[in-house]
């Protein structure tokens, strides 16, 4: 028995890296997929891609960053669906850089996209998930949130942070509320995400993660492991690496 088929599933960062593979592989087993991200004409193409595959999708262009774009995410998911299900907090944002360099306004973008923007989501779903009686929360984390290592300061405490509110909801709203919160902590993963460092210091950090990364659509199932189970089961922290990841 599939426990994805037929759930109404928000997947946020959705138009590339793991939402995009998390969004097809959810498809593929029969959820309803809502995409957003902040690129209508990536979603759009996406959404198409898993309609004209024969699943069901439709998408809205969202900044994670701004609470009322989120509300809104949710509002139209409601409108359309009648529900949410599942929501896939997996925007985010990795910016490696040395503390002496103080790439402040890099660690300002992690902070708004990789804590305020999973709060944000938690916000808006909580009021429908408690009024059904049930929901799933999975949040996207990293293994830089189980382990700090050279050149991520700061995205390890974004991570750290993510894992911190996962552990709370679950305690709080998965006990009293019988909604799931659950924490996916991928390892390095080949999703060209060091094109974004700016800081030319971690290069060689970037250089021996990059030779064991694996393919993003080992996490995407592994996301889909934890949403396929029944309401009163909860795959609640799992962490997914290359073998040869040291960390």
């Amino acid at each position: 028995m599939s426990y994805i088929q037929d759930k109404v599933i928000i997947l946020t960062g959705s138009s590339s890296g793991i939402g995009e593979a998390t969004a097809l592989h959810l498809a593929k087993n029969g959820a309803k997929v809502v995409l957003a991200a902040r690129s209508e004409e990536k979603l759009k193409n996406l959404s198409e891609r898993i309609n004209q595959e024969g699943g069901t999708s439709s998408y809205k262009a969202t900044d994670v960053t701004k609470k009322e774009d989120v509300q809104a995410l949710v509002d139209f998911t409601i409108k359309k669906f009648g529900r949410v299900d599942t929501l896939i907090n997996s925007a985010g944002m990795m910016l490696f850089s040395m503390w002496d360099n103080a790439k402040v306004d890099e660690w300002e973008t992690m902070i708004d996209l990789n804590i305020k923007g999973v709060l944000y989501g938690v916000a808006a779903v909580l009021p429908h998930m408690k009024k059904q009686g049930s929901g799933q929360i999975i949040n996207v984390g990293s293994v830089a949130g189980h382990a700090i290592g050279e050149g991520h300061g700061v995205y390890s405490s974004t991570k750290y942070a993510v894992r911190a509110i996962t552990e709370s909801l679950r305690k709080e709203m998965s006990v009293k509320h019988n909604i799931q919160a659950a924490l996916v902590s991928p390892g390095v993963i080949a999703t060209n995400w060091q094109d974004t460092v700016t800081d030319k210091d971690v290069s060689s950090v970037l250089e021996e993660l990059n030779k064991v990364a694996i393919d993003v659509e080992h996490v995407a199932k592994t996301i889909g492991f934890v949403v396929d189970h029944p309401a009163d089961v909860m795959i609640n922290d799992v962490i997914v690496t290359p073998t040869k990841q040291e960390w």
